[in-house]
């Protein structure tokens, strides 16, 4: 359950972690994506003098595929920002969704950002953290950890790779419209953090193999509650359909924003 440590990093003095997911771009429709689109880089700007790495965790786009020659169109805002901080130096780190989860090496290639399916652990000025998005993690949802692995099964990939873009991606679409975004309504609410099931992984895993904080997208709440050993602490980053929250990792604690 992510024991070993991928990376580790210093941080330096004044600088700072900053992790978003749940963009859901390309949803519910064009107008309102780009709207979003450039409140998010906006912000990205705005945090960019003092950021030592940003993680997207997960679900930045609704749909997402690449094929050979192919990309889905659009998000030209995004990836320039996505260029002008690869261009500068500053690392970026982009983890999977369940909506984006046909993301192989486009954004390796082009930006130099390294791509994770699963959670990682990090560890930033001696904290260790786990990062991932949070789908089919826990107790139940078994149908769609069944579709899972249907959808990152290589032949299904190959066949669906074999269907025109204008056809695939506007299928794809259309299967697409059960998210939060493209539904235009959701489950906004948190009754109690510590019977989410993402929460339940973390807590286990934190009891094999502790860790300074654990931090997941894919719940659409920002939420942050600290494990009762008093020495983790669990991170949902929310959204940027309704919250526009995200997380910032300082030499002294981590804040959601």
């Amino acid at each position: 359950m992510v024991a070993r440590v991928q990376a580790e990093f210093d941080l330096p003095e004044g600088k700072s972690v900053f992790f978003a997911s749940d963009l859901h771009l390309g949803a519910p429709n064009a107008a309102a994506s780009a709207e979003r689109e450039r409140a998010f880089v906006a912000w990205m700007d705005s945090v960019k003098p003092r950021a030592a790495a940003l993680y997207l965790v997960g679900d930045v786009f609704d749909f997402w595929f690449e094929y050979q020659h192919a990309i889905p169109k659009g998000f030209a805002r995004l990836q320039g920002r996505l260029a002008q901080w690869s261009d500068e130096g500053i690392p970026i780190y982009m983890f999977t969704g369940n909506h984006d989860l046909w993301m192989r090496d486009y954004f390796t290639k082009e930006f130099g950002i390294q791509v994770f399916h699963e959670p990682v652990r990090h560890v930033w000025g001696g904290r260790h953290c786990v990062i991932g998005h949070g789908d089919g993690l826990g107790p139940g949802d078994n149908g769609y950890k069944l579709l899972k692995r249907v959808f990152t099964f290589q032949p299904f990939q190959t066949l669906f790779r074999w269907l025109h873009p204008d056809l695939g991606i506007g299928l794809a679409s259309w299967l697409s419209r059960g998210s939060r975004a493209r539904a235009g309504q959701g489950d906004y609410t948190m009754s109690d953090v510590r019977k989410e099931a993402i929460y339940l992984w973390a807590e286990q895993a934190h009891a094999a193999c502790p860790a300074d904080y654990w931090i997941f997208g894919h719940r659409h709440y920002p939420v942050k509650a600290q494990f009762d050993d008093g020495q983790g602490t669990y991170v949902n980053l929310g959204d940027w359909i309704k919250w526009r929250s995200w997380g910032e990792l300082t030499e002294t604690s981590l804040e959601l924003h």
